[in-house]
C-alpha cells in the first residue's frame, strides 16, 4: 500500500509543478491547481510513511521521480529541452533510487 501512496504523491507533485509552469505564463487560476496538487502530494507522502516506508526511501523516490518525470513532461508539454546530458542524468537518478531502495533492505 505504501508504494501506491508513493505513486500518487509523485503524480500530484509532478502535476503541481507543471501547473506552476502554466501559472507562471500568465494563467493565474492555475495557482489553485498548483496548491491543491502539492497538498495532495504531501498528504499521500505522509500516508506512504504511515504505511511503513522508510523516510530516506520515500523522500528519495519522491524527489527523484518528480525531477525525472517533470523533465520529460516539460519536454512534451512545453517544448523545453531534454538533452542527452539530461537523459543521462535521469538514468543516474533511476539507478540512484534503485540503490537507495535496495540498501533499505540490508
Amino acid at each position: 500500500m505504501a508504494w501506491l501512496f508513493m505513486a500518487g504523491a509523485v503524480g500530484f507533485e509532478v502535476s503541481g509543478t507543471l501547473a506552476l509552469r502554466v501559472a507562471s505564463q500568465g494563467r493565474r487560476p492555475w495557482i489553485a491547481v498548483t496548491l491543491l496538487s502539492y497538498l495532495c502530494a504531501f498528504a499521500l507522502l505522509t500516508l506512504a510513511l504511515d504505511a511503513g516506508m522508510a523516510l530516506g526511501v520515500a523522500y528519495g523516490v519522491w524527489a527523484a521521480c518528480g525531477v525525472a518525470l517533470t523533465a520529460v513532461a516539460s519536454r512534451v508539454l512545453f517544448k523545453e529541452p531534454l538533452t542527452p546530458t539530461m537523459l543521462f542524468g535521469i538514468g543516474l537518478i533511476i539507478i540512484g533510487v534503485l540503490l537507495v531502495e535496495l540498501g533499505a533492505h540490508h
